[in-house]
């Protein structure tokens, strides 16, 4: 991977990209006016997930329009994932007015065109959500994270069974997925992260306070650490994560 400065043209790799047409320019649109808002109402677990992100090389699963931006220093080497075409445009453009060293990899989470332990951080916020087969996902950000490594999260997951967020999950859940672009509301992602076989996982369960989207007002927020050696070999035993991947 060769850094190229956001104050030119980022360097790009493209292995999987999608177009869904009006339904993606929907979303490219949605999250960059709704950004001020959706990181207001996340802002408590983003600053606890994304707290003193070092130097070094950090990649965004799903970094759609650059909402986390501004947890990152200016001139944080950035690896951007996002295969969401309609979102390129407005990420390259908040990278270059935030001074990224961006490069922006179209590629899917669950197949990531980058080496082996290279990468110092993983992030992502509200994103899990849509990713076919989210283990597979967190296998490659652990291929990816040099040991010591830190993978930090903000999604979005079930609400506790019987509640009426879960309620409001349940009856929403296709239209939802069908507008947001596979978008799952009852997933189970902490569950996920948790057997996932980091060396250190602090997962925090709780809510969006004061927000409107009810739907995915249940959270889980953290940072689990690479360990310094060994990696299983996936896949993991499903069984300790439940439904974690519905």
């Amino acid at each position: 991977m060769i850094p190229v400065s956001a104050t030119t043209s980022p360097a790009t790799t493209l292995t999987t990209t999608f177009d869904h047409g009006w339904i993606g320019r929907f979303n490219a649109w949605f999250f960059d006016t709704f950004d001020r808002y959706i990181n207001a109402v996340s802002r408590r677990h983003k600053q606890r997930a994304f707290a003193d992100i070092g130097p070094g090389t950090v990649l965004e699963i799903g970094a759609g329009v650059g909402a986390n931006f501004d947890f990152l220093a200016p001139g944080t080497h950035l690896v951007a994932v996002e295969p969401n075409e309609a979102m390129h445009a407005r990420l390259t453009r908040r990278a270059r007015e935030r001074h990224m060293d961006l490069e922006l990899v179209a590629a899917p989470a669950e197949d990531l065109p980058v080496p082996d332990d290279s990468v110092d951080t993983v992030i992502c916020s509200l994103v899990l959500c849509t990713v076919e087969d989210p283990a597979a996902a967190i296998w490659e950000i652990r291929r990816v994270l040099r040991p010591g490594g830190t993978f930090r999260f903000v999604e979005h997951v079930a609400a506790p069974p019987l509640s009426p967020r879960r309620w409001v999950q349940t009856v929403l859940r296709r239209p939802w997925s069908w507008l947001f672009e596979g978008c799952q509301l009852c997933r189970h992602t902490g569950a996920l992260i948790d057997a996932a076989g980091f060396a250190d996982v602090d997962v925090q369960r709780s809510r969006f306070r004061f927000s409107v989207f009810v739907p995915v007002n249940t959270v889980v927020s953290g940072r689990a650490v690479e360990p310094a050696v060994g990696r299983p070999t996936p896949p993991w035993d499903r069984a300790r994560i439940g439904a974690a991947s519905p």
